[in-house]
């Protein structure tokens, strides 16, 4: 792994995004999106809480996040420590910047199956494909397919951070559980589907931990080997580093993206990722650093260093 040593780098060393060729397609990737609490009375308020980032969305084929919360008026909350439960008047805001969510996280279930089911039948009707969960196993498993420019992305979204009750099951509404042979039976399902790359959206890894765990590099390997392009994660609320393996890139963790109730500045800190590729690889990609204001609401930091990759190497990108 070649190790981000932010700190024994120059500030100074930047990354200038690269010319897009005709045939180049940018995907955007955000972390955790939580549109409770604060950034849900902002919304309520009339306020964006993606509008300082509509440039970057606007630069990008498609934008995918991790919706960390039910959206739904109906149920009940589950018992433990946080639940979530946005107001579905943040559907329209999502919808407004994201080509695809993912519901693949341990807090899609807080209010039970039912506000599953109405966050699910909501994002359909505002036209918001989401992935990494379902109405049964099956659903929950299938890979979500983007076209843009002649490429077929799929995107395939799991957890692994309990509680693992909000597991689907055959005919119970769900998420999509991490599993080793469940997520490369997926991979290459969807590979044998027609799909030209193949990216995990992963909810893993130990809270606050500033870097991977073993068990995070052994399956992101593992999935890259299978046949994954690129893999993408989420959950830890801090950010967690980057790495090549043969030749692919895996982002650990993007961290927080719209999420309050956070004072540690670490937490308060996540990444914007812009994965750039053609029809047959990754070909490099870019992250910039967000600030999360004490609402939960982020705003571009170019001048904190965040991971660039290209050709193979991985240095800091800052303006």
């Amino acid at each position: 792994m070649k190790a981000l040593a932010f700190a024994a780098l120059a500030c100074a060393c930047l990354c200038a995004r690269s010319a897009a060729a005709d045939d180049t397609v940018t995907l955007a990737f955000v972390g955790d999106v939580m549109l409770d609490g604060g950034p849900g009375r902002s919304i309520e308020a009339g306020v964006d809480p993606f509008a300082r980032f509509a440039d970057e969305f606007a630069r990008a084929d498609a934008v995918i996040g991790n919706l960390e919360c039910a959206v739904a008026t109906g149920g009940a909350p589950v018992d433990k420590v946080f639940t979530f439960r946005a107001h579905p008047r943040v559907v329209p805001v999502l919808a407004r910047h994201f080509s695809a969510v993912s519901l693949a996280n341990n807090h899609s279930g807080d209010y039970g199956a039912g506000a599953l089911l109405e966050t699910m039948s909501l994002l359909e009707q505002s036209k918001l494909p989401f992935f990494g969960a379902g109405r049964d196993l099956e659903a929950a498993h299938r890979a979500l397919f983007l076209e843009r420019r002649g490429v077929r992305i799929a995107l395939l979204g799991y957890d692994e951070f309990l509680p693992r009750r909000f597991e689907a099951g055959a005919t119970r509404p769900g998420v999509a559980w991490s599993e080793d042979e469940d997520v490369v039976r997926d991979i290459r399902a969807a590979r044998r589907a027609g799909a030209d790359i193949v990216i995990p959206f992963m909810h893993w890894g130990w809270e606050y931990e500033p870097g991977p765990s073993a068990r995070q590099r052994e399956l992101a390997h593992r999935m890259l080997d299978a046949g994954a392009d690129a893999v993408v994660g989420s959950h830890p609320h801090v950010t967690q580093g980057a790495e090549y393996y043969r030749g692919k890139p895996i982002v650990y963790s993007l961290g927080n993206f719209v999420f309050d109730g956070f004072d540690a500045p670490e937490a308060r800190l996540g990444w914007l990722l812009e994965l750039e590729l053609t029809k047959s690889r990754v070909v490099g990609f870019r992250t910039e650093s967000a600030r999360i204001d004490e609402n939960g609401l982020p705003a571009p930091e170019p001048a904190t260093p965040s991971p660039c990759g290209e050709h193979g190497v991985i240095h800091p990108c800052g303006k």
